[in-house]
């Protein structure tokens, strides 16, 4: 999570009026209590399995592990099944979770990968006697200790003054107006029908705030192998990037896509840093597909890690070698747009965009401030393979914001660019509900501001979606 969203105490030294606790919001004074890590000593092995050989399930009948939800947006779009959706044996599955000690996390069937837990390494041994593993990648050592979560203290009510700036959007009018947003819902076009699956680290009290308990949300899933009691009282990163979208409070707060529907996902363990969290990242893609998601928000991304060994490279970032980042670069194929952070790199020593901002076929967004001017700390492209990033360029420098304690805010990072772009392309393919995930990315870029002369700091550049709307229509 240190390097998946923006950095705190960045954002406290350019903007620290936006981060004093509000009064009666903090949690008591003193330093916070280190706990042990839940079960004690545990490790997470990724098993790469060889095939899917003698499988009950059949591309004949994939109403049996897709939905027809699922299967309806694929059919919308020309889109076929093929074997990378069908389930992975579950034969196999079943022959490593009877191994003595052995507890399987979660699956990619996508990458026909199992992530398994345990509590020593030797229990590893068995598994990849299997003739049907073909490898074992530890992905995860626990720490000894960590911090117990806790929730934040929340405000009732939005203080209505915040609304001064705009009659109808509130101080969420720059979120907005950057992209030209708002001819698309003064045709009615808000996002209605249209799912949204956001992918985080926690959602601090979505489920009390009262703007917030009126986001259509239709269900959760946690993915960390170390489930959360409940994913309302885990970080507000994930609250903050709702709020973008989902809010409707008109005069004080208005998101991109008040109307649509969401699925809340955790996928992010903010406690560490590891490549575990990639194969979290592919289980929620595949189940986000299953369940007939149109839209994945995700302002996550990775390139280093606790255990330093399993770092990424720069020669890596070609959309294809890191798991998340093979996973993202299939979402398309399945008739998903996929919405993801660039990454908060520029500044630092990595400088460039993180895993899976690298995929291929989906918009990996910057940031920019209110006067269209790059944030120095959004991250840089091309890809390895010479492959245009970031693809467009939103409000990041900062973006309005809802936090986890009920208060208007202003929050830094290109975390904040990609949803406010999630909810508008969900009203543009409300839109144009024929249209394809590949055609409705294609005229969001062309749309931008910089598209005959891309670069490797702004992209395409800054969308402008009256025009996508009209390059959809030509279409």
């Amino acid at each position: 999570m240190r390097k998946v969203l923006w950095r705190t105490w960045f954002s406290c030294l350019i903007l620290p009026f936006f981060f004093l606790p509000a009064k009666g919001a903090d949690l008591p004074a003193g330093e916070s209590q280190q706990i042990g890590f839940p079960g004690g000593k545990t490790y997470l092995y990724r098993l790469s399995l060889t095939d899917k050989n003698g499988t009950p399930y059949s591309l004949s009948r994939p109403s049996e592990f897709l939905s027809a939800k699922s299967l309806n947006r694929r059919k919308n779009q020309s889109l076929s099944v093929d074997s990378t959706d069908l389930p992975i044996n579950p034969h196999y599955v079943e022959r490593i979770a009877a191994v003595d000690g052995v507890e399987v996390a979660c699956m990619s069937k996508w990458n026909n990968t199992v992530l398994v837990k345990v509590k020593s390494t030797s229990k590893i041994r068995p598994l990849t006697a299997f003739p049907f593993v073909a490898k074992a990648e530890r992905v995860f050592s626990s720490p000894d200790s960590i911090e117990p979560p806790s929730r934040f203290i929340f405000h009732k009510e939005l203080d209505r003054t915040e609304g001064a700036a705009d009659e109808l959007y509130g101080v969420a009018a720059q979120n907005i107006d950057i992209v030209n947003g708002r001819g698309l819902h003064r045709m009615g076009f808000r996002g209605r029908g249209m799912t949204i699956a956001v992918f985080d680290g926690g959602f601090m009290n979505v489920d009390r705030i009262p703007v917030m308990k009126e986001i259509r949300i239709v269900g959760t899933k946690d993915f960390v192998a170390f489930k959360s009691d409940n994913i309302y009282q885990e970080h507000d990163h994930g609250t903050k990037v709702l709020s973008t979208i989902g809010v409707d409070e008109p005069g004080i707060f208005v998101g991109t896509a008040p109307e649509a529907e969401f699925w809340l996902i955790r996928t992010e363990d903010t406690r560490t840093e590891s490549l575990a969290e990639e194969d979290y990242w592919a289980a929620a893609a595949e189940f986000a597909d299953s369940v007939g998601v149109d839209i994945i928000s995700s302002s996550l991304g990775f390139q280093d890690f606790d255990d330093k060994s399993t770092d990424h490279l720069y020669s890596e970032l070609d959309g294809r070698q890191a798991l998340i980042s093979r996973t993202a670069s299939m979402l398309a194929s399945k008739g998903i747009v996929h919405v993801n952070s660039a990454g908060n790199e520029g500044m630092g020593t990595w400088k460039k965009i993180n895993f899976p901002a690298d995929a291929s076929d989906i918009l990996a967004v910057g940031a920019v401030n209110a006067k269209r001017v790059n944030a120095t700390f959004s991250s840089l492209g091309p890809t390895q393979d010479g492959r245009v990033k970031p693809d467009i360029m939103s409000l990041g420098s900062p973006a309005s914001v809802i936090t986890g304690r009920g208060t208007v805010s202003s929050d830094m990072g290109t975390s904040f660019a990609a949803p406010i772009i999630s909810g508008m392309v969900a009203c543009l393919w409300q839109s144009a509900p024929g249209k394809t995930a590949l055609q409705v990315m294609d005229a969001i870029r062309r749309s931008a501001d910089n598209y005959d002369t891309p670069n490797n700091v702004f992209g395409y550049g800054i969308p402008d979606f009256n025009k996508a709307y009209s390059i959809l229509k030509e279409k």
